[in-house]
């Protein structure tokens, strides 16, 4: 190797090479620490001001301003009287299509199929369509994954109609009451009053159970899956036959879905009650 050739080597990358690395690592330290200061912003209760923003995230207050004032531009976050800031109107349409272009089936089938797999029973993602429980996917026993649309399974009946209803508004269940509430079965739960009582330990315990109440043979149990606002917009169910599931094993299959739910809440971008 020649002499200018050995030089060439050992002088290094060229002087734009090293700047433009360093830009690039100053630029993705500067969106995260901007989007530190969104995330920080959504987890607080209302406005915070910059020195305790920064404080929070420990960032210099310069930096922290110069951040926010970025992303206010952009309507990312907003300035109140105050001088404290707050999450900008800019997210919430940002929200808005992520809520419209999400697919729960997708996100929700792996921990569906992880979880029939290890606990040998289906595993069912249901969500609330009109006066109904919609299937939106499902794993049988052996793992194997099914996004076949399954509709109008009665929500009074049902372990995640059950969920799903707990976090509606009392008129919302009256108006259904009004149709009638079919009894399935001699377990079925008809009385409004009633089902008011099995809704309120649905929200005291976080699941709900179904014990020969849609069919009399199988038995169910189903735990929320929960939105950005820590709504309910899905639940999540083991349905096996009643010998199969009997109360005795209800708690180990509880910690099963609660573990793969709290996954799939988290995909979405959602918040449980615990959060």
């Amino acid at each position: 190797m020649d002499a200018a050739r050995a030089s060439e080597l050992d002088s290094g990358p060229p002087l734009m090479s090293i700047a433009g690395g360093v830009r690039d690592r100053h630029e993705v330290r500067s969106v995260d620490r901007a989007v530190s200061l969104l995330l920080a912003l959504g987890d607080s209760e209302g406005e915070v001001g910059v020195t305790e923003l920064a404080r929070g995230l420990g960032l210099h207050k310069s930096t922290a301003s110069r951040l926010l004032a970025t992303l206010q531009h952009r309507g990312l976050v907003e300035q109140a009287e105050s001088g404290k800031f707050r999450l900008g109107l800019a997210l919430v349409r940002l929200g808005g299509h992520a809520e419209k272009t999400l697919d729960l089936r997708s996100v929700a089938m792996a921990e569906l199929v992880s979880v029939s797999r290890a606990i040998k029973e289906t595993t069912i993602l249901g969500a609330l369509e009109g006066g109904g429980v919609v299937a939106l996917a499902w794993s049988d026993a052996s793992g194997r994954g099914h996004d076949r649309i399954v509709r109008n399974l009665p929500l009074h009946a049902t372990a995640p109609g059950k969920v799903l209803l707990s976090d509606r508004p009392e008129r919302e269940i009256i108006r259904l009451s009004n149709a009638g509430f079919t009894a399935y079965t001699s377990h079925t739960i008809t009385a409004v009053g009633l089902l008011f009582d099995e809704f309120a330990r649905v929200r005291e315990r976080g699941f709900a159970t179904a014990f020969g109440e849609h069919q009399l043979s199988v038995n169910a149990v189903a735990v929320p899956v929960c939105d950005h606002r820590g709504s309910i917009v899905a639940a999540l169910e083991v349905r096996a036959s009643a010998s199969r599931m009997p109360p005795s094993r209800i708690p180990e299959l509880i910690e099963k879905i609660r573990d793969a739910a709290a996954v799939i809440t988290g995909r979405i971008g959602g918040v449980t009650a615990s959060n």
